[in-house]
């Protein structure tokens, strides 16, 4: 095989016998697989310790560490990896006692080299269906649905238009906004509303991720290309197999990798980390960012071809402050996750809780309002989340009056009236000054005063 061809999978073999070790490697390594032989079960082991390994196929009576133990060792270290043990005629019953202790299939010596190949064939196949089988149940257990983009205001609004425009297609999706303002809810949504729905969702975080090991996260590497690669390991693209990859915090991406994503978007293949020649993908890229990419454009730290190339079809998550209509829609989304997930009965926030949430300026946006919601659930202990149950830092938020009346609606409309109105009186109905005080744009500053009848 040449070094520059993605190995089909990694195999361990373990086999004392040095005619059948070598006569097996050999045949392996011709079918393209990449192979270490040892000689020994304590050499398995080690293996198993210090390498990524797909499949190991292990004799059960070995000097020292019998077959068994290399799979014990496997299961413990290893879950990952699938154990086919090889036995003579005379100890069936061990390889059958062997399958029930979790290896996934066992073969008869003297070796057939056709099934050995059929078998092996097999068991890497179903071991990605496995992987890919539980991703998806990762992300089914999430209880995806349309509801997760919660809010009725009309940002929210076009950003679910645009969600149900674009996830039909397989175009490159841009997502922007402030950190915490559901980005990745949104991604999600347009995974979960396209043709790949079935397939692999995979989210990676760009800035969280060390240079020099991002590279062999998303596009793989062959074995020997760096300290540290021990064997081939297959990236992130490879993996995702006709799914979608959600690049989180784009804009942190060195310039290098810019390179080679460019490609993989383009011509729809990767190089692996030591590789010289090109893999095929099949992936849709979603990305992410709350740093103004163009401004990294301009500044020489992002390329303008991969910018366009990303923002093919854009889409800006407002953030929570110019959206306080949807808190109480969000509000009581949490307290249902929270409620399944706790395994509490709250009904909802009290009205004097409402107005101090109301009244937040919410910096983290979504995924701080789901914190405090869910901090509060843990210490309350009624029926309904009380100002007390709330952070010590948004407890002395409730200082205006209580609006008349009991609907939750008409309360929140009556303080945000309030609210809007004193700050209006603050800027001397200078409404660019009171925008800006507010923390929203000067547009929703105009809609809210129209939607609220503010005179």
């Amino acid at each position: 095989m040449s070094a520059d061809c993605a190995p089909k999978g990694s195999i361990l073999i373990a086999e004392d016998e040095t005619a059948v070790r070598e006569s097996l490697a050999e045949v392996l390594r011709d079918e393209g697989y990449e192979v270490t032989a040892v000689a020994d079960g304590d050499a398995a082991i080690a293996a198993l310790d210090s390498q990524e390994i797909d499949l190991v196929i292990s004799d059960l009576r070995m000097p020292g560490a019998d077959g068994l133990t290399v799979l014990s060792h496997a299961r413990n270290a290893s879950p990952q990896t699938f154990v086919l043990l090889m036995t003579a005629h005379a100890t069936v019953e061990t390889a059958v006692e062997a399958l029930q202790r979790g290896a996934q299939d066992y073969l008869l010596k003297p070796l057939i080299f056709d099934d050995v190949l059929h078998k092996i064939s097999h068991l890497l196949q179903h071991r990605q269906v496995a992987w890919e089988n539980q991703m998806l149940r990762n992300q089914v257990a999430k209880q995806w649905d349309f509801d997760n983009l919660v809010g009725r205001s009309g940002a929210m609004r076009d950003v679910m238009k645009l969600v149900q425009r674009v996830a039909p297609t397989k175009s490159t999706v841009l997502i922007t906004g402030e950190s915490g303002a559901g980005k990745e809810v949104v991604a999600r949504a347009i995974h979960h509303f396209s043709e790949q729905r079935d397939r692999i969702f995979l989210p990676v975080n760009c800035g969280a991720i060390p240079e020099n090991l991002l590279e062999s996260q998303l596009f793989g590497h062959l074995r020997g290309s760096f300290t540290g690669a021990v064997a081939n390991q297959e990236g992130l693209f490879a993996r995702a197999r006709g799914g979608t990859i959600f690049l989180d915090e784009i804009g942190d991406l060195p310039l290098g990798l810019q390179v080679k994503l460019l490609r993989a978007i383009e011509q729809k293949e990767i190089l692996p980390v030591g590789a010289t020649t090109p893999s095929k993908v099949d992936v849709r890229v979603i990305a992410a960012t709350n740093s103004d990419l163009a401004k990294a454009v301009e500044d020489g730290r992002f390329r303008e071809d991969l910018f366009y190339r990303l923002n093919v079809v854009g889409i800006e998550i407002p953030p929570l402050r110019e959206r306080r209509e949807d808190l109480p829609l969000l509000i009581e989304h949490f307290v249902r996750i929270h409620n399944r997930e706790l395994k509490r009965n709250f009904k909802g926030v009290d009205g004097a809780t409402m107005k101090i949430l109301m009244a937040s300026p919410w910096k983290g946006n979504v995924r701080e309002l789901d914190n405090v919601i869910e901090h509060a659930m843990i210490l309350g202990e009624g029926d309904w989340i009380t100002p007390a149950d709330l952070p010590r830092a948004l407890q002395g938020d409730a200082t205006v009056g209580t609006p008349a009346g009991d609907d939750l609606r008409e309360a929140m409309r009556s303080y945000e009236k309030a609210h809007i109105r004193s700050v209006l009186l603050k800027a001397d109905h200078d409404k660019k000054r009171a925008a800006e005080l507010l923390g929203v744009s000067l547009s929703s500053l105009y809609r809210k005063i129209e939607e609220l009848q503010i005179t």
